[in-house]
């Protein structure tokens, strides 16, 4: 693909993209509402938005028009993304905000190993990346086991929210070659929300009812991490490789670290530090060393 050359501009979106990215652990962990309306929410805020927008391109160009099988895909990913939501939004407030962000982030692991099943080969730095991960991974949770046994519960919902966003990742990735990107998430997300609302309803979970500082921070996650860093990643992808932009992400660890310690005085674990820092050297070394699986799983679900 011919790229246009990378501005400051370009790189500035990056950035903001980062913020509002990094801004998705802490602003969750802040919000007084039940994990899973706070999931629900954010994708019904987002689905207001974007339904609007899809349905007027819909009726301006039929040939956009997705087809039966297309939409029943799109609900498949979008079932895919609740059951990240599901795990990764309860994981923030059960574990640090920064472990559990940079579990999450180990993303691009799975949805390579899900290439390696279709026969996707990779080179040996990738693997040392893989290595290095796990090693990380190990470390973390192992500071969490000298926290507590929630703490630990919230590195595998993490962990697992990491496997189904790179499972959401894989088919989205498919099911965009033929459907525009706002097609694709308007039906994704309607599915998320639909399947998430039924949880709740059949949890009993509360879904209104909350204080107006809780509304404004569900419009916060939905306008910052939904809406705002997504599409700014897009954008930039125009002018920077997917693998330059993958690693650019990877300062979303430290940023939500860093914004959960000034609004939330929330600090991880001393031990904690080193698997962190060893989980990110060795997510960068996996991106760089799977450039077709970072072109299909840039845009980070968190």
């Amino acid at each position: 693909m011919n790229r246009a050359p990378a501005t400051p501009m370009t790189w500035g979106a990056v950035a903001v993209a980062i913020v509002a990215v990094g801004g998705s652990g802490p602003l969750m962990a802040a919000t007084a509402a039940p994990a899973l309306a706070i999931a629900f929410w954010r994708n019904a805020l987002a689905l207001s938005v974007l339904a609007p927008v899809t349905t007027v391109r819909l009726a301006r160009d039929r040939s956009e028009r997705p087809d039966r099988r297309t939409v029943l895909r799109c609900a498949f990913a979008g079932v895919l993304l609740a059951g990240h939501f599901a795990t990764w939004v309860p994981s923030v407030t059960m574990t640090s905000v920064a472990t559990a962000t940079a579990l999450v982030c180990t993303q691009p692991i799975w949805a390579a190993l899900i290439a390696l099943r279709s026969g996707q080969r990779f080179s040996s730095r990738f693997w040392v990346g893989v290595l290095l991960a796990v090693l990380g991974v190990g470390l973390m949770t192992g500071a969490d086991v000298t926290v507590s046994g929630r703490a630990l519960l919230g590195d595998a919902l993490a962990l697992a929210g990491a496997v189904l966003a790179a499972a959401y990742v894989t088919v989205g990735a498919k099911i965009r070659a033929g459907t525009s990107t706002t097609t694709y998430t308007t039906f994704g997300y309607g599915s998320c929300a639909a399947v998430l609302l039924v949880a709740c309803l059949i949890g009993g979970v509360p879904m209104t009812g909350y204080p107006a500082h809780t509304w404004l921070l569900l419009v916060a996650v939905t306008v910052g991490p939904q809406l705002l860093g997504h599409s700014l990643i897009n954008w930039a992808l125009s002018s920077i490789s997917a693998t330059a932009v993958s690693v650019a992400l990877l300062l979303e660890v430290p940023g939500a670290a860093a914004l959960a310690w000034l609004f939330l005085d929330q600090v991880p674990p001393l031990l904690a530090w080193p698997g962190i820092v060893v989980l990110l050297v060795g997510l960068a070394f996996v991106v760089v060393g799977s450039r077709s699986a970072a072109r299909d799983g840039v845009a980070q679900e968190v």
